[in-house]
Formats: C-alpha cells, structure tokens, sequence
C-alpha cells in the first residue's frame, strides 16, 4: 500500500493541533510523553477571562493527575490504551463543573508510547 501523506505527532505539536504537556506530565509521574489536543486545552486549562483563582498551571495540574491516580487504578485491568475520565473544571466564577476527556496511549512517530487528551469524540 502506498502512503499518500502522513502528519506526524512533531508536526501536530509544531501547528498547535496537539500541545505538549510532556514536562510537566513527568512532574506528575508520567514516564511516557503526554500531549493535548488544542480544543481540551483551549476548554479546560486556558482560563477563561474574567474567572477568578485559576491558572493554567494548576488546571493542567489537575487534568494530569486526575488521569494518572484513573490509570493506577485500572493497572490490573487488561485495556487500558483507551481512558474516558473526569474532571472537574471552573470555566466561570460558579462553581466547577464535570468535565469528560479521553486519554489514548498508543505509538507516537515510532513506536514508542505516547499518550494524548482529548474530547471523548475526538480521535
């Protein structure tokens, strides 16, 4: 078969489609790199203007780790390269609504491991 184009996950990073959280995700005791999609991070760790006691450090925080303590918790289950997931975020200045994401783990540019947030119907 012959491949007519491909878009690499460097390139996804590069155009801004995916944002890469791997820094931080290490923090967070994530061993393989981690990236969001545009859309989850424009949502869900951008702070919306006008709303007060939030940043993006601290919602990318909580997305991260809301993420890792759902994998532990799951490690003896058998699938686990697809994750829905919760968490909560404040987008006004009531109170924090539930929010549902989607982690992916597969093979990035090679076939290492990477993992990426996303809407649940995103791909």
């Amino acid at each position: 078969m012959e491949i007519i184009s491909s878009y690499s996950r460097a390139q996804a990073i590069e155009d801004g489609v995916l944002v890469d959280a791997s820094s931080m995700a290490r923090e967070a005791g994530f061993t393989f790199p981690v990236a969001i999609t545009d859309t989850v991070w424009s949502l869900y760790v951008k702070v919306p203007d006008g709303v007060f006691g939030q940043d993006e450090q601290g919602r990318l925080w909580d997305i991260l780790n809301v993420l890792r303590f759902d994998i532990a918790r799951r490690k003896n289950e058998e699938e686990n390269d697809i994750i829905l997931f919760t968490v909560l975020v404040k987008n006004d200045n009531s109170q924090p609504k539930t929010v549902k994401l989607k982690a992916v783990c597969g093979p990035g540019d090679d076939p290492k491991p990477v993992i990426t947030i996303m809407l649940p119907e995103e791909d």
